[in-house]
């Protein structure tokens, strides 16, 4: 029965994620004082690429690369204790395959952007990886904050761990921490370096076109509701009522207001440089670093 709550997680982040990412769309375009596409238009967006033809600039791992960032995702969203703590997978996964997953979804988009062997996708893949490397750090310090209070890697008690025995320095230390990169692990303005629309025209995605295309933009919106997603689980103490499907509800409308700050946050910044990126990304680090320091001590 503990399997069903896993498809469950599936099932609603490949219903909802669109939906959200046109909820953001809906958001900015009003910030701009714009009308804006309906909150509907991502499902039409992936619906018209579904039914093109797939462009071929690269080999072998340029077809792979969608296939493998978008089945990373979803594998990852089955280990997500959405909903209620009891979710068979999260109790038999650690943290370690859980960031190992992360990263193979990014390392697939830079896969089929230097595959592509397009200049453009070159620079975006660059800069992807340096994002991968300075980001990625800051969620792993956020499941090793949990399992360093609860002494173990178990993804389920690593999750539960962080603000299990209440409030403390750490842990506050680790949510501004993982707020503050949320953007980036969304890739959103001011951190959209890698796509950066005007000036690498869409970066590692430039080749890409039809079902391809198609699974890339999934796997983001998914990315996207993920890291939200896991915000809400790890940092927001709520849905922990005896009923799954109200703890659902209240944290799916705890997401849809992630959403709302991610949307707001990335009307009113414009997009950092490169090497701005890397000075705040290594805050956050120092950051992460001094929350894992303080957890050590009971702090």
């Amino acid at each position: 029965m503990d399997i069903v709550f896993s498809i469950i997680n599936v099932l609603l982040f490949l219903a909802l994620a669109p939906l959200f990412e046109g909820l953001i769309r809906k958001i900015i375009a009003r910030v701009q004082s714009r009308q804006g596409p309906p909150v509907i238009q991502p499902y039409r967006d992936l619906l018209k690429l579904l039914g093109k033809d797939n462009m071929k600039s690269g080999g072998l791992a340029f077809t792979i690369a969608p296939m493998l960032a978008f089945a990373s995702i979803l594998s990852v969203i089955a280990f997500l204790p959405l909903g209620s703590r009891v979710n068979i997978l999260a109790g038999h996964a650690d943290i370690i395959t859980m960031v190992y997953l992360l990263t193979l979804g990014g390392v697939a988009v830079l896969l089929g952007a230097l595959a592509s062997r397009n200049t453009y996708a070159g620079i975006g893949s660059s800069r992807e990886m340096i994002t991968m490397i300075m980001v990625e750090p800051v969620l792993a310090m956020s499941f090793i904050l949990g399992a360093v209070k609860v002494k173990s890697l178990m993804v389920g008690s690593a999750v539960a761990g962080v603000f299990g025995n209440g409030f403390s320095i750490s842990a506050v230390m680790m949510l501004v921490a993982y707020l503050l990169a949320l953007q980036a692990f969304v890739g959103r303005q001011p951190f959209d370096i890698a796509e950066a629309e005007v000036e690498i025209l869409e970066g590692t995605f430039i080749e890409y076109s039809g079902p391809n295309y198609a699974l890339f933009k999934y796997y983001l919106m998914l990315k996207q509701m993920f890291y939200a997603s896991l915000f809400v689980v790890v940092f927001i103490p709520l849905g922990h009522t005896p009923v799954y499907a109200l703890n659902m509800l209240i944290q799916l409308v705890c997401i849809a207001l992630v959403y709302v700050v991610i949307a707001l946050i990335g009307s009113t910044n414009p997009r950092l440089r490169i090497d701005q990126a890397q000075k705040y990304y290594a805050v956050l680090i120092a950051i992460s670093l001094a929350a894992i320091g303080l957890s050590v001590y009971g702090l």
